[in-house]
């Protein structure tokens, strides 16, 4: 009787942890809310295979990149880039949160680059005529908002409050969620670029949407991989006969043949954690059923989707 006694109570305490642990794992999540560069897809003025037929059949998930942050424990939501599709990607984060608030509990800037800050106009007069909604910026993003309209005129009008990011401080938002910004290597002309590491309750990530080639960062990329358990990196291009009309120069990503090429010694296990992210619009990834995309999977990465949820 006390064995059956003790393999019940056993039984009970396995499952009560189960359950427990699926409770702790739902506190937070991350949206992916867009994947595509800043202009978007299908990108003006392309005449190209990759667009002429989404300006007549638009693909309503190819969307500028985008995360969005959920607390649903403390009922609190976080947006990372303002971009142009800011007002359906905020509907969406809403939704996904099932809360009544239509606007972020912040949003954080990585840079002054358009598909990054500009849909920050959608909390303007003219439209929303928001109130002091809290926005991250590091010190030259925050001067760039503040010193050039019409992006001052938000902040004159108190539609939104900017809030300091200082580099490598970490900023706790609730008790389950904390973020911390790091300087990465990019064309900054109006403002530094980061990425930020999103640390939940059980997990982390990793989100560097821009950045320059993987060697120019003070950083070891394969450190900071392993040191979350989830990483979303720039893969503007797939390679460099995309920009045959533009000097690399100009646009030095990391291409994802050099990413996978740098990365090809991670364990299976770790290179389960790279999503690539962040796609021009010729990037042949962005159709899922392509031979390059195929080429990525096979290699045992991610190819960040639009709607994808994951826990932290």
């Amino acid at each position: 009787m006390k064995k059956l006694f003790l393999i019940t109570f056993l039984f009970v305490l396995i499952g009560c942890n189960s359950q427990s642990k699926e409770v702790t794992e739902s506190k937070v999540s991350v949206l992916v809310l867009g994947t595509v560069q800043d202009a978007g897809s299908p990108h003006i003025g392309c005449k190209k295979e990759c667009c002429a037929p989404l300006f007549l059949n638009p693909d309503k998930n190819r969307k500028v990149v985008s995360l969005g942050l959920i607390d649903y424990e403390n009922n609190k939501t976080f947006l990372f880039e303002a971009t142009p599709d800011l007002p359906a990607q905020l509907k969406l984060l809403k939704e996904q949160a099932k809360i009544e608030v239509e606007t972020p509990n912040g949003i954080f800037l990585t840079h002054a680059h358009i598909g990054h800050y500009t849909g920050l106009m959608y909390f303007g007069r003219e439209a929303l005529g928001a109130k002091d909604i809290p926005v991250y910026a590091m010190p030259k993003m925050k001067a760039f908002l503040e010193q050039n309209g019409p992006w001052s005129q938000l902040v004159d009008l108190n539609n939104i409050s900017i809030k300091d990011l200082v580099n490598n401080h970490e900023i706790k938002l609730t008790n389950n969620l904390s973020v911390i910004p790091f300087l990465v290597p990019h064309r900054d002309e109006f403002s530094e670029t980061v990425g930020f590491k999103i640390v939940g309750p059980n997990k982390s990530l990793l989100f560097i949407p821009d950045i320059d080639k993987w060697s120019k960062w003070e950083k070891n990329i394969i450190d900071e991989i392993r040191n979350v358990d989830y990483a979303f990196l720039d893969a503007t291009f797939f390679d460099g006969e995309e920009i045959n009309n533009r000097s690399i120069s100009e646009i030095p990503h990391p291409f994802i043949i050099e990413s996978m090429e740098l990365f090809k010694g991670l364990s299976d296990a770790e290179k389960e954690k790279v999503h690539f992210i962040h796609f021009n619009h010729t990037n042949p990834v962005l159709n899922l059923e392509s031979k390059k995309a195929s080429i990525v999977l096979k290699h045992g990465f991610h190819i960040a989707n639009f709607g994808q949820n994951i826990r932290l």
